[in-house]
Order: structure tokens, then sequence, then C-alpha cells
């Protein structure tokens, strides 16, 4: 358990850091907001870029692996979107709660824990993982908060908007041209892979001291936003990584270490892109901001169970 809680640490100390900052005074009320927009518009574009600029075909190739964790993501996030939605929830947050509860935070969890209890034969899984995560689920996410922001009713003018609207977002666009580069075996020169790795490198520190900025602003909250939030973890949490470990033991038959891998990367608690999109399009983020807080403090539990009665542990 130690371990676990040695790994996930450092996040909890970023967003401690912004939540002091602000409440100190160091930082002013339009900090968050400010901080969010530099991950969507550099950090994190830059981060994406580079994941699908330097991953092979090889690396990638796991097609049974592929499936048991990419169902698994789209399956949480399709049921939550439907669910919210049918409910009072606007199609915009619908999709930002759809990814509180299938978001994992394969980038900034996921490769240490899986370094630190399956070895470096892991990463390349992992990468598929956050590749997923990242670039699939948070395209599908933006094409859905896009469209449901869109008030035009024909379906070829809101087409022609949402396109117009996708192809600026630099989140989408970004890792486009980073597998177009990859596929060009083009040789990157070593200053430009450098810029591309400090300003990703930002993308992570820089979300997590954004949300602890949020959590320090004072503000109304009700009740229904805080069974929503418990609701979106334990989606999270346990039915996330119930729905993969279905499909990798019981639908595809994963080798064992592989399908452990897997359901421990879907149990990884909810990563801050959720808290970024919330941001970024201006929609309430109390909600998921608590989901991000509270999914990764009961992660240090729900995975430390798991590892320890499926032995993994001792790997």
């Amino acid at each position: 358990m130690v371990s676990t809680i040695l790994v996930i640490l450092p996040i909890f100390a970023l967003i401690l850091a912004g939540y002091l900052c602000r409440k100190l005074g160091v930082l002013g009320p339009r900090s968050s907001p400010e901080l969010n927009r530099f991950v969507v518009y550099l950090a994190l574009p830059a981060l994406l870029f580079d994941i699908m600029a330097h991953t092979t075909e090889q690396q990638i190739y796991q097609p049974a692996f592929v499936a048991v964790f990419g169902l698994g993501c789209l399956t949480v996030f399709a049921a939550t979107v439907i669910l919210r939605w049918r409910g009072t929830r606007h199609l915009a947050d619908a999709s930002i709660d759809g990814l509180n509860a299938a978001y994992a935070n394969t980038g900034f969890i996921g490769f240490p824990l899986g370094l630190l209890v399956f070895g470096r034969d892991s990463l390349s899984a992992v990468t598929i993982a956050a590749i997923l995560t990242v670039c699939v689920l948070f395209a599908i996410a933006i094409i859905l908060i896009e469209s449901g922001l869109q008030a035009e009713r024909r379906p070829a003018h809101l087409l022609l908007k949402v396109g117009r609207s996708l192809s600026r977002n630099p989140l989408l666009v970004a890792p486009i041209l980073g597998a177009l580069f990859a596929a060009s075996s083009a040789t990157m020169p070593s200053s430009v892979e450098t810029f591309f790795k400090l300003l990703g490198g930002a993308a992570s520190p820089c979300a997590l001291v954004a949300l602890g900025l949020f959590i320090a602003e004072k503000r109304d909250s009700s009740a229904t936003q805080g069974q929503s939030s418990w609701l979106l973890v334990g989606l999270k949490l346990i039915v996330h990584p119930a729905v993969t470990w279905v499909l990798a033991f019981k639908v595809f038959s994963l080798p064992a270490t592989l399908g452990h891998l897997a359901v421990v990367l879907a149990a990884l608690p909810t990563g801050t892109g959720p808290f970024m999109l919330a941001e970024f399009y201006e929609r309430e983020a109390v909600v998921t901001s608590r989901a991000i807080l509270v999914s990764t403090i009961g992660s240090v539990f729900t995975l430390t169970l798991y590892l320890y009665f499926t032995g993994m542990h001792t790997s």
C-alpha cells in the first residue's frame, strides 16, 4: 500500500500547491482559467503530438488489449452520458460527466504504477491505454460537447459548425499531426524534440495546480452536486474496472498479467482532462473537481486491494 501511496502522493502535493497559492493570495482569481488555457492551447497539445509522433506500429499492435481497454472506456463513457443526458444535464455537461467516469489518469499515474508493479514490459500497453484515453476518448467527448453547444438544428449546418470548431481545436489537431509525422518516417531535430518534451511535461503538473486553484475558490455547492460526484467516483473506481475485467477474462481471454494490467489501468482515478474541458468550455466544474479529488484518494484503497487479492503486488 505504501508503494501505491508514494506514486499518488505527488498528485496531492501539486493540487495542494495550487490550493495554498490561491488561499494565500500568491495567485489571483483568474489564475485557474488562465493556467488551464495554457494547458489546453500549449502544454497538452505538445504532449499529445509527442506521444503520437513517437508511437510505432509495433507498440500499438495489440488488438486484444486495445479491444479490452477501449471497449471498457467507451462502454462506461456511453452509459454515463446517456444516464446523465436523460436526466437534467445538458449534453455538454453529460459528456464531461462521461469523461469523469471513464477517463483514467494513465499519463500521470499509469506509467509509474505500471513500471512499479508490472515492469518495463508493461509500458507499451500503458502507452496504448494513454493514447486511447487522451486522444480517442477525449476526441469523442469534444465532438459531443461541440455538438451540444451548437444551437443550429439543421443537420448540414450543424455538421459544418461542429467541423469548423473541431478543426480549430488544438487537442484534436495535435495528435492527428503527430500521427502524420510518425507515418512520414521523418526524423525530428533534437532541439524540436526537446521543445515538445519540455512543453508537454508541463501539462499534468499545471493541470493539477489549476485544479487546486479552482478548489480554493469560494462557491456555493448543492447536495445534488455532491451526490453526482459520488456517483461518478463509483462509476470510475468500481464499474469501469469491473467492465474491463469481464472483457479481459471472460470475453477476450487475455493472458493473466496483461488482463490484470488492463483492469488496473481502468481502476486509476479520474485524470485532469475532464476538468480542463469543463474550464475551457466554461461549464460547471465543481462536480468534476470533486470527482478527481475523491477518486484519487479512493483509488489508493481500491488499487491496493485489487493488487493484493490478485497477487500482482508480488510481481
